[in-house]
This record gives C-alpha cells, structure tokens and sequence, in this order.
C-alpha cells in the first residue's frame, strides 16, 4: 500500500474524539492535535481529490472554521510560552501586563472554540465518520490512482517552492503554508522519512518561530504601546529579527539543495527537481498495487 491509511484514519479520529469530549479550556497539548490533524486532513482531500464530494466539501468549511479557531487558542500557548522565556530589567511590571493579558485572550479563544463544537459537534462527527468509510472505499482496491494523484500533486507543491524569488517579511509566511502542505503529502507515504521531508520540517519550524515572535511583538505593541522606551518590546523586537534572519537562511538553504539548477548547466533562470526531492514524491506510488 502506498497511502498510508493508518495516518488518514488516525487525524480522523483525534478529530472525532475532540469533538466528543471537548473541554471548556482544553489542554494546549490537544489544541495542537486538533489544529495539526484539521490541516493535515485539508491537504491530504486535495491531494487524493477527496475535496469533490458533498460530504467532503461541506467538511472541510467546517474543519477551517474549527482549526482556525483552535489555531487562536495554540498563538496564544505558544507566545505565551515565548515570553516566559524572556527576562527583560526593569520591566518586570510590563512582562505581567503582557502575559495577563495572552491568558485572559487565551481563555477567551478557548471558549470560543468550545461554543463553536458544540454547536456543530453532531455535523462535524457524523461528516468525519462518512469521509473514514470513504478513505477505505477510495483506497482499500490498491489506491492506484489515488496514489497517482497525491505523487502528481507532491511534484506540483515542490516545483512552487521556487518562488517567490526572494524573501521578506510578506511573503514568508504564506510560503511556509505551501511547505506544510507538502509536507502533509509526502508523509502519506508510509516511509516518508526521507531528508527532503526532514528539512521541510525544519523549514516549517524556524518560518513558524519568527511568525510567532512577530505576533507578540505586535500584540506587545498594541498592549503595552503607551511605553515608547519599553525595554521588553524593544528584547521582543531583537529576538524577532534574529530568528527571521534564521528563518531566512535555512529557506534559501534547503532551496539551493534541492531546487537549484545544476551547476553544469548555464544559469537560465530555470531549476529542477533534484532526486531526493522526486524521490520522496515517487514513495506515494511505489508498490501501489
């Protein structure tokens, strides 16, 4: 089998189970499943085509609504954790401030995202439930074709990490949407273990990290912006332009490995695929009988 079933069934499931039992201030560690899991299941259906389907069309406006609102409440753990971590001088009364601030907004979100399942946890279980049975219809004959469609859309997905040609704080983000998307496909593969898959992930969390410093140097802004000498927020602002230059180099790196042209040819503006990067989509396909 070339489409790991197991981890299509598993995102499923963590989903269903959430909706059941969701908690009015769930743990950071299942906002986090749930968030992963919504968006995983979003790539996965475009990639086997899954998206044409009713069922599955009214799904995944559900799942969006659902992982953006777990999306808020995991911003708000993970600066929160961020600034936890920072000891600006003098400014201790600011840093209190701030994290009173990322708590009471946290449990806010959180009850949003409670008040939003329950409203919709009978649609959203049933609707997951159809889309289980369907995975095993859809893949359970060898997955041929499926497993034709997830490769093509792999190849597809790598050969647009070639642009934007280069970065700024625009466009990176919206470019580590794109490595996350293709990195949910490739790992359908049941050995996706490849270094290509690998260093999509270290690209996902270093864009992820500075994104996250920007947010609560922005929020700090907006919180604490009656102190125009703050001292914290000028820390916040450091430590975000450190890890976007970070961020940065380990894009443009794996970019020149695994995109750039190779250095026997003249430059035309052009690049390709390198095998690794081909060899990771072709694991979609392989023994697909």
């Amino acid at each position: 089998m070339a489409i790991d079933q197991q981890l299509i069934h598993k995102a499923i499931g963590r989903l269903r189970k959430f909706a059941k039992n969701v908690p009015k201030q769930p743990s950071p560690e299942d906002v986090h499943k749930v968030r992963t899991s919504a968006r995983r299941l979003e790539a996965i259906f475009g990639a086997l085509s899954l998206d044409s389907g009713t069922n599955e069309q009214r799904l995944i406006k559900l799942l969006r609504k659902v992982r953006r609102r777990a999306g808020k409440v995991r911003d708000l753990d993970v600066l929160t954790g961020h600034l936890n971590g920072v000891r600006s001088n003098g400014e201790s009364e600011c840093e209190v401030q701030l994290l009173e601030f990322l708590g009471s907004e946290r449990d806010r979100q959180a009850g949003k995202l409670h008040s939003l399942i329950g409203k919709r946890r009978a649609e959203l279980r049933a609707r997951l439930r159809k889309t289980d049975a369907k995975v095993d219809r859809l893949l359970g004959d060898g997955g041929q074709e499926s497993a034709a469609l997830a490769t093509a859309r792999a190849l597809l997905l790598s050969s647009q990490l070639d642009n934007p040609k280069r970065f700024n704080k625009g466009n990176l983000h919206p470019y580590r949407l794109k490595v996350k998307e293709l990195r949910y496909v490739l790992q359908m593969a049941p050995s996706a273990d490849s270094k290509f898959v690998e260093e999509l992930g270290k690209v996902k969390d270093t864009i992820g990290e500075w994104h996250d410093w920007e947010e609560l140097v922005a929020i700090a802004n907006d919180v604490l912006g009656h102190r125009r000498n703050c001292k914290l927020i000028r820390q916040l602002k450091e430590i975000s332009d450190s890890k976007y230059q970070q961020a940065v180099a380990v894009t443009e790196q794996m970019r020149r490995e695994y995109l750039s042209p190779s250095p026997r040819k003249k430059p035309s503006g052009r690049f390709e695929l390198k095998p690794p990067v081909v060899g990771a989509a072709a694991k979609l396909s392989q023994n697909a009988a």
